[in-house]
């Protein structure tokens, strides 16, 4: 029964991760790809006792909802999720995933919910896209079916679920479409030149990754990643240089490992600068090679104007920005703020924070390399002083069990959660709700055309 076909089924409502509902006889499945309203025939791929997963054979009747992609590689590359569904259905459903998080997981009811922060830019919004070379590229049906030989050596993104593969990209509308001018001249001069392209499979060949960054002000960043020291990689870099004054930090690495990772590698600056400058309002932020920065500056800066007006911070309050990364968000209040003190996991990203601090000559920021499970406690809160205020903007798994415990005890009068995964969000929100009251909650669309979320709650400290 593993490969069960069910027809005729209605696509109730959508559902995190990219997947929407169906109940058959009871069962909810989740099929991937569906909007609200379709009706599809579906092949079960996967069946548990209360739920079984499904992949779409054939949409019966199309919702509504759907309008045609505007991407050629819709559906195949993995990106991009949602472009079947128009923008407006698109944060309708998010803020529907923000909701449903909310009453099932955290059984919370929000009383004041603001209606979705939606992009302005829905294409070329992101500031950062990542390229492998392969020379297996993968075949489209349509390609297979036409009999013709294709060229193998692909520029582009990972085929979902097989990582080996990769699709030939021509133009992608994430990045500033310079970005796909840089990227199909690099490809091009590696073909002309005969360049070897990386397999994964076998781990060999010379071009494995490019990194492109690029920011408000017009600065841009490249990274080349070599499997091999050669001396044409010094050729494609002066090509680079010469033909692309625009690139204003070239970058390379020689990656011999078995994985794509740049973080432990030794990065060398090839021309320009090591790092770009971004900015948001009045604040100018170093990004370097593996700096973590938010992808969409745009909605960014919307995200950092809300924390704001949240946090409502005086000039005699002392405010934590936990999981501060780049201090990208304690530097921008902290304008507004007595001391704004931040703890941060990755040592690279607190050199940033500081150099970014000095940059903008900003001298009441503090910021603290560690977990904050592990730094924030009593002798850390009485070494910094009480915070009046938190941020907290926490990876996808959310709050450690310690630090909600050190919240519900030290009782910060107001906090600010920034979440990317509104499902750990409300179990955490749950669980302060002991001690505080849910003012209100606000989602933010820093990913168009994806079924990601970010969403915003403001929770202030019950009175006795």
């Amino acid at each position: 029964m593993k490969r069960t076909i069910l027809k005729d089924i209605v696509i109730e409502q959508i559902a995190p991760e990219g997947k929407a509902i169906a109940r058959v006889d009871g069962k909810v499945i989740f099929v991937s790809k569906a909007l609200p309203n379709d009706v599809v025939d579906v092949r079960l791929t996967r069946q548990k006792k209360d739920f079984a997963l499904a992949e779409i054979i054939e949409v019966k009747q199309a919702s509504n909802d759907r309008i045609n992609a505007f991407c050629e590689y819709f559906g195949t590359c993995g990106g991009c999720t949602w472009q079947h569904a128009s923008y407006t259905n698109q944060l309708k459903y998010k803020t529907q995933i923000v909701a449903d998080a909310f009453k099932r997981v955290g059984k919370l009811n929000i009383e004041t919910v603001l209606p979705i922060v939606g992009a302005d830019k829905t294409e070329f919004y992101r500031n950062k896209t990542e390229y492998t070379f392969s020379n297996r590229a993968w075949l489209t049906d349509e390609q297979i079916k036409s009999g013709l030989e294709f060229n193998r050596n692909a520029l582009g993104f990972h085929i979902p679920k097989r990582f080996e593969h990769i699709l030939h990209i021509n133009k992608c509308y994430l990045q500033d479409d310079f970005a796909n001018t840089i990227r199909n001249a690099i490809y091009q001069f590696a073909i002309d030149n005969n360049m070897s392209f990386y397999n994964v499979k076998f781990h060999e060949g010379n071009l494995r990754n490019v990194m492109i960054r690029n920011t408000s002000i017009g600065e841009w960043m490249l990274l080349l990643s070599f499997g091999e020291n050669d001396d044409k990689n010094f050729e494609l870099l002066d090509y680079i240089k010469t033909n692309f004054k625009n690139i204003t930090s070239l970058n390379y690495a020689i990656n011999t490992k078995k994985n794509d990772a740049v973080y432990d590698l030794n990065v060398i600056n090839y021309s320009g600068k090591e790092y770009i400058i971004e900015q948001l309002g009045n604040v100018q932020y170093k990004i370097g090679v593996k700096s973590f920065f938010q992808t969409n500056t745009a909605q960014a800066k919307k995200l950092y104007d809300t924390i704001i007006e949240f946090g409502n911070f005086s000039t005699n309050e002392i405010v934590y920005d936990l999981y501060t990364g780049t201090g990208s968000i304690a530097l921008y209040i902290a304008h507004l703020c007595k001391q704004v003190i931040g703890i941060e996991q990755i040592p690279e990203a607190i050199d940033d924070a500081n150099f970014n601090a000095t940059l903008n000559k900003i001298d009441n920021c503090s910021f603290t390399s560690g977990t904050v499970e592990a730094l924030l406690d009593q002798n850390f809160i009485a070494q910094h002083g009480k915070p009046n205020k938190i941020i907290v903007d926490p990876p996808r798994a959310g709050l450690h069990p310690n630090v909600i415990q050190v919240f519900l005890q030290e009782l910060p009068p107001t906090i600010v959660y920034v979440s990317c995964n509104p499902v750990t969000q409300a179990r955490d929100v749950a669980l302060l709700a002991e001690k505080y009251n849910i003012i209100k909650s606000q989602a933010f669309d820093l990913f168009p055309h994806t079924y990601h979320v970010e969403n915003m709650v403001l929770l202030e400290l019950k009175e006795d």
